[in-house]
């Protein structure tokens, strides 16, 4: 796979990712990763008593696996990507249960030079995390530095 530079990035152009079945196991290991075991998400009998009925994914689970989605999976980004700048305007429009199946669609959104370093420049990207049913679960925007081809 060809690495992709700030240059290539044009706005408009987009991607849809490999799909990920969300698992109680993911659930789990994210819970004990992160300290967080808030009973939505770890006690079936808890869940049962909130309006989802049942236990789901922690939000930042689906927004970790919408970024190894994105150009973890693909290495489209492996030789020019500098940093992760920001996540913006990130909303968790509805859950991810366990056993659903996510993807991501994401475009470039805006691109700027850095003023300051002509070697680089910063790259937003409007995503979405869809699930098997096509409903957004998460959406906003993931802005990175990104170098630019060298001459």
């Amino acid at each position: 796979m060809t690495s992709l530079w700030f240059d290539d990035l044009t706005v408009g152009r987009s991607w849809s990712s490999p799909s990920r079945t969300v698992t109680e196991a993911d659930v789990g290991n994210f819970a004990g990763l992160t300290g967080d075991h808030f009973p939505l998400h770890t006690s079936e009998e808890y869940a049962k008593t909130t309006a989802f009925g049942t236990r789901i994914a922690h939000g930042l689970l689906g927004l970790t696996f919408a970024h190894g989605l994105m150009w973890a999976r693909t290495g489209e980004l492996d030789e020019s990507v500098l940093a992760l700048v920001g996540i913006g305007d990130w909303r968790f429009r509805g859950p991810i249960h366990f056993g659903d199946t996510i993807r991501v669609e994401y475009r470039v959104s805006g691109q700027r030079p850095v003023s300051d370093r002509t070697d680089r420049g910063i790259v937003d990207f409007a995503v979405t995390v869809l699930d098997q049913h096509g409903a957004t679960v998460q959406q906003g925007t993931k802005t990175l530095l990104i170098a630019r081809r060298s001459a």
